[in-house]
């Protein structure tokens, strides 16, 4: 029997995360190589949103992602602990109750704030470093206006609605862009004037945003001075009080909330390691993601220090996810004994938000602002959702930062975010749902009969005594337009069939509408024809369309898999069209599938009982667990 490699993972960030998926997917099917992911909570923070939780935006769930929901069905053993110290040489991390045996080792233990020495900051000032932090700086910053509200001496009034951002790089930048939308929200709610408050933003060097071209630069700091932010370049801060801050030049800022986003550094953990460490305690690597100090300990992410022309890599999303795949790669190679590679940075661009409806970026060279900066940030941010947790984490995401996102705060505003009660829906339902079980019916039992036996309640009690010779069920009574199948039983068909499909085929064309087109479009009639060689399989597909009929209706009736039955339906309408039999008045059908989609089942319907226990026990599936596709319960 093999000896089992055990490969384990330090830190649940961007960069342990990504090295445990890639390491799944390498080896998923070989029982000989355990892999173990370490973090400290059960969740996976997206730390790039959390100035959205910070500035009031979006709800704390939506920068967490559940570890167990990620790795559910993988090959990856998730372990919540926190590791106190690490062995190297007998290779073991211990917790303070648990040891770990490892082979290899990556370590994404991630960073932390970088005070750099100015008094009073870490005991004075906000950082938007862990979401614990986000959610104390957006609970502090409507403490202020609370207590503003009700503070009548001006100094002091002055001091709680002054709000400072240290740091104008992207999370300083994108912090107080959130912090322009929220003060609206705020005023508004404490009944407050909007000139009364201020932004500041406060930059050591000589520009804002550094790492962008001077053209975003110039974008970024016209728009936030159009939104009334005073941007104070050139300006160190040199002391943090509780009340007020001071610059170099001497000037103080009178304000009860200071946040610091002025840079980051390892974290003290990683850094106290006793491995060599280079700039800001991050731990130098060669060019293959080892320590220096260690082969078979690779550094990723923000722990990492690897210069690339004379720089150390920057501390970004891309980094640690680049960094991942080169150690993992090379992890890899050394049990294969194959060569390893070097790592090389490849990024693709660069996105700042500033609030919900603006952005700047450069991407592939290409700089853009605005509207479509932003929709680019969504989609990047989406790209990276799916590769994480799949269709399931993309869906929480377009919740919280379209439809459930309140005062408008997106590209979109309130469009896709304003709601109407199912209720309202209920009737339409039933008579969406009526209208199909009578077209159904029609069908079935032929429309003449049909007419007859419903012309007067006495005739009715002969509708279940049979089915009329115009049924879209009997045998030959083709009623759809399937005109090559006159053609097909000339060549081969007998002439009763012939004789049959073809005066059905007229009779059915008299019982139609003016249609919306006048034939079938050349591509779906190929599909047709491919479907429906012969008037034997024409006969089986009408009676699937009357039972399908049926039971939309009854579905819809019921309220029961009503988004299913809505959508056939809307597929259903379609089909009639591109078939040549329906008029312009069948489009109300498709309408109104669209509308029933939105939920009208759980209103005085099965859908409110049914569906929460099927989602209960779809999530409990591997199926649901290895694709992700998990539904939330409602």
């Amino acid at each position: 029997m093999e000896d089992t490699t055990k490969i384990v993972i330090l830190g649940t960030g961007y960069a342990g995360i990504h090295s445990a998926k890639l390491l799944h997917k390498k080896f998923k099917k070989n029982t000989n190589v355990e892999i173990t992911l370490i973090g400290k909570d059960p969740y996976h923070t997206l730390m790039t949103e959390l100035h959205e939780v910070a500035g009031g935006r979006v709800e704390e769930d939506s920068v967490k992602i559940s570890l167990k929901r990620i790795f559910s069905g993988k090959r990856v053993n998730v372990v919540l602990d926190e590791i106190k110290s690490i062995d190297f040489k007998t290779q073991k991390l211990k917790s303070e109750d648990n040891t770990y045996d490892y082979d290899y080792l990556i370590l994404g233990a991630g960073s932390e704030p970088a005070f750099f020495g100015v008094p009073g900051v870490e005991e004075n000032g906000f950082t938007v470093w862990s979401l614990e932090d986000a959610l104390k700086i957006r609970e502090h910053i409507e403490n202020m206006f609370r207590k503003a509200a009700k503070e009548k001496n001006a100094d002091k009034r002055k001091k709680m609605l002054t709000f400072v951002v240290a740091g104008a790089g992207f999370t300083g930048v994108e912090t107080i862009g959130e912090l322009i939308e929220w003060k609206k929200t705020l005023c508004k709610k404490y009944d407050i004037d909007e000139k009364e408050v201020n932004l500041i933003l406060v930059e050591a060097l000589d520009k804002i945003l550094p790492i962008l071209n001077d053209k975003l630069i110039t974008k970024s700091e016209k728009y936030l001075l159009k939104k009334r932010v005073e941007v104070l370049k050139s300006s160190p801060i040199i002391s943090v009080d509780k009340d007020f801050i001071t610059l170099k030049n001497g000037r103080q800022i009178q304000t009860n909330t200071l946040i610091w986003t002025c840079g980051v550094q390892a974290s003290k953990f990683a850094a106290n390691l006793g491995l060599k460490t280079g700039r800001a305690g991050r731990i130098v690597t060669n060019e293959y993601m080892q320590s220096v100090d260690y082969k078979n300990v690779y550094v990723v992410g923000d722990n990492s220090y690897l210069e690339e022309n004379g720089k150390g890599l920057p501390q970004i999303v891309e980094t640690a996810l680049q960094t991942s795949e080169t150690a993992v790669y090379n992890i890899i190679s050394d049990m294969e004994n194959k060569e390893k590679k070097s790592h090389k940075s490849n990024y693709h661009g660069l996105m700042v938000s500033i609030g919900s409806r603006y952005a700047v970026a450069s991407l592939a060279g290409i700089s853009m602002s605005g509207f479509f900066a932003m929709l680019m940030k969504h989609l990047v941010n989406l790209h990276y959702l799916f590769g994480v947790a799949g269709v399931n984490a993309v869906c929480a995401y377009l919740n919280h930062e379209f439809f459930h996102v309140k005062e408008r705060r997106n590209i979109l505003g309130g469009h896709a975010s304003i709601k109407s009660h199912s209720f309202w829906l209920f009737p339409l339902r039933l008579y969406v749902g009526v209208m199909w079980l009578l077209e159904g019916l029609k069908k079935f039992f032929g429309e003449s009969y049909w007419n007859t036996a419903t012309s007067s309640f006495k005739n009715l009690t002969n509708l279940f005594k049979g089915i009329g010779d115009d049924s879209w069920l009997k045998a030959g009574n083709i009623k759809m337009p399937f005109e090559w199948l006159t053609a097909a039983s000339t060549s081969g068909a007998s002439a009763t069939a012939e004789a049959a499909s073809s005066a059905s085929a007229t009779a059915g064309a008299a019982a139609w509408p003016t249609p919306i087109i006048s034939k079938m479009p050349g591509f779906y009639k190929a599909i047709m024809k491919f479907l429906i060689p012969t008037p034997e399989i024409a006969i089986w597909f009408q009676r699937i369309v009357v039972f399908v009929e049926i039971g939309m209706g009854l579905a819809l009736l019921a309220g029961l898999f009503t988004f299913i039955a809505s959508a056939v339906s809307a597929f259903m309408v379609v089909n009639f069209i591109l078939s040549a039999m329906a008029g312009w008045d069948i489009l109300w059908y498709f309408f109104s599938s669209i509308a029933l989609m939105g939920g009208a089942g759980r209103v005085l319907g099965l859908d409110y009982y049914i569906m929460p226990k099927l989602k209960k026990l779809w999530n409990k599936t591997s199926i649901a667990k290895k694709t992700y596709l998990y539904l939330e319960n409602m």
